[in-house]
């Protein structure tokens, strides 16, 4: 639903965070729009839900065929809408792609059961389609997280309304007309644009969705949650994190200190799953931030499309904003101390964007806002440790719980991490990777339910139990 220019009125204006420029407009859907599709959904959902899982299948592995055709201009797209450099927005599309393909190799697996008692008779299981499914999409992993929710609704014999971020909202409206040339119904997948208080607040308590996926912040979930449970749908939220790195002394130097850089500043820093806190072993700490600070600062800053960069503007001048004012007040309230980054460009050609330096803040107080609250952008707070259990006390000290990392090769040390952290994923010597195979969600306030892998297919199908006296 890309709207015209001479419809500025109705519309949201899609914005270059490099350089400001326009890229595009996107319709301000209404409440009637909302509707509109939400009745051409479950009129398509009889048809769509008895098609054959083989068909649906090759429709998503044609469909992530042609986007690994238009791989290329598709991120473009996304680079100029979203700001990540090229090369990010490379993987991303090819993530979309894997995910399709992933789901396309297991539509049909997931089977009922059967058995029979002498008392009770046959008894069968059968699992089926839950009807017409919403979501909601953020501006930070646009088409992937448009991948990690459509692909297991439209798998599992559901139609869909999807409601992609206001600010980024191009790439998936594309990635729709791909999956419509590969054969996919137009009505099975609805896009209604606009804004989350009309579109989203609408399709949270509409009682004709039967599930809606949410992604975003945590404030915005609970209202979620709550318009949801009105009309007791099914619920998946993925509410971001305050992911720990933990450093133990006998980790690799090197490939910790790489991990922290690339696993922080990677997408600017705003990824759900980014690292957001450092813990370091006092024994090596020292060292260790010297090499983190030489890395960040030998990443090139500036516009996503332009080739060699390693890291883009900050989405939104608003956003870039609250990341510099905890920086601040970080520093005014002797919490911490900036080693590097820290401040607002005002001259050369990072001047017109909303762009961050990598910022490294050392000597954090645990208790920090910075190390408490999700902060969605390239800063990276450090802090020391004297004992394992004294980190992973202070990873658990947030009301997040999405995901953390271990860094060591102790076995007895990683089986204390990987049992004692709250956290709904645990890297080891790694973190921010995930395979579409595995389930992906978080504990406490980072979210209820799972996307990826089988898990997510199971909740957008609902059992029914068939008790047949012979």
């Amino acid at each position: 639903m890309i709207s015209k220019p001479d419809q500025r009125q109705d519309s949201f204006e899609v914005h270059n965070p490099a350089d400001g420029n326009l890229v595009g407009y996107v319709s301000r859907g209404t409440q009637d729009d909302v509707d509109d599709a939400i009745r051409i959904s479950w009129e398509a959902f009889r048809s769509w839900s008895g098609t054959e899982p083989l068909d649906r299948s090759k429709i998503l592995f044609f469909a992530a065929r042609l986007v690994r055709e238009d791989q290329k201009e598709l991120s473009q797209l996304l680079t100029r809408e979203q700001g990540k450099p090229i090369k990010e927005s490379m993987n991303e599309i090819a993530g979309f792609a894997r995910v399709l393909e992933y789901y396309a190799s297991i539509t049909g697996t997931l089977q009922g059961d059967y058995g029979f008692s002498k008392n009770y008779g046959h008894m069968m299981v059968v699992r089926q389609p839950l009807g017409v499914c919403a979501a909601i999409i953020p501006w930070n992993m646009p088409a992937l997280i448009m991948g990690w929710k459509t692909g297991p609704v439209l798998a599992a014999g559901n139609t869909m309304v999807l409601k992609p971020s206001s600010t980024a909202p191009l790439t998936c409206i594309a990635l729709a007309g791909h999956l419509y040339r590969a054969g996919l119904p137009e009505s099975v997948l609805r896009i209604v644009t606009g804004s989350g208080g009309v579109v989203g607040q609408a399709l949270a308590r509409h009682p004709d969705i039967r599930s809606i996926s949410f992604t975003g912040a945590v404030s915005t979930g609970i209202e979620v949650a709550g318009n949801a449970a009105q009309t007791l749908k099914k619920t998946v939220l993925e509410l971001g994190g305050s992911d720990a790195m933990i450093v133990c002394k006998d980790a690799d130097p090197e490939a910790a200190a790489k991990g922290a850089v690339s696993g922080r500043f990677f997408n600017c820093g705003q990824t759900c799953t980014s690292i957001k806190r450092v813990f370091v072993d006092s024994a090596i700490c020292t060292p260790f931030v010297r090499r983190v600070r030489e890395l960040a600062e030998a990443l090139i800053i500036g516009d996503g499309l332009t080739g060699g960069v390693d890291m883009g503007p900050v989405h939104t001048g608003s956003q870039r904003e609250n990341v510099h004012s905890l920086v601040q007040e970080t520093v005014n309230n002797d919490q911490g101390t900036v080693l590097s980054g820290g401040y607002i460009p005002d001259t050369g050609a990072l001047k017109g964007g909303n762009f961050y330096p990598p910022t490294i803040l050392t000597n954090v107080d645990p208790d920090a806002p910075v190390m408490k609250e999700e902060v969605f952008g390239p800063v990276l707070p450090v802090s020391s440790f004297e004992t394992v259990t004294e980190a992973i006390d202070l990873a658990n000290s947030t009301r997040f719980g999405l995901g953390a990392s271990i860094w060591t090769h102790d076995m007895r040390t990683i089986s204390q991490a990987t049992r004692d952290l709250d956290a709904g994923i645990v890297w080891v010597n790694q973190h921010l990777r995930i395979p579409p195979e595995v389930p992906f969600g978080g504990m406490k306030f980072s979210g209820l339910g799972r996307e990826n892998g089988r898990y997510a297919l199971l909740q957008y199908l609902e059992e029914k139990t068939i008790l047949i006296n012979p």
